[in-house]
């Protein structure tokens, strides 16, 4: 099976593709909140959540599907407090049927960041 990746407007923190075309899934790196400097904004969880997506939405652009062929996600969060606010955002950003999710907390991620979040998504729009 062909592995084929792609690339988005931001660059990668380091050696690792951002998302990954195998078959019918691509498979997305877990994303914290860049701008296109390489800089994650600034913002509460939710602002950061909302350029993830952003962010997230353009990787799946460039292989050619969508959020709303977003399977899967695995949300890390550095306070578990934040997790309504980050259901807000969801539920901006994703129709019925919702991805399957998990969301734990960690102690710390890249850059500082309060939330990454990585997804699983079916090809196609």
């Amino acid at each position: 099976m062909e592995i084929k990746p792609h690339s988005g407007k931001v660059k990668p923190l380091g050696p690792y593709s951002q998302i990954l075309e195998v078959g019918d899934f691509l498979f997305l790196s877990g994303q914290v909140a860049l701008a296109r400097d390489g800089n994650v904004i600034s913002g509460d969880t939710q602002t950061q959540a909302e350029k993830i997506l952003e962010n997230i939405y353009d990787l799946l652009e460039s292989a050619g599907s969508s959020l709303s062929r977003v399977i899967k996600t695995t949300i890390f969060l550095t306070d578990l407090k934040d997790f309504q606010g980050v259901n807000e955002v969801f539920r901006r950003n994703f129709k019925e049927p919702f991805p399957a999710r998990t969301t734990v907390q960690v102690s710390a991620l890249p850059l500082g960041a309060k939330i990454e979040i990585e997804a699983i998504a079916l090809k196609g729009k």
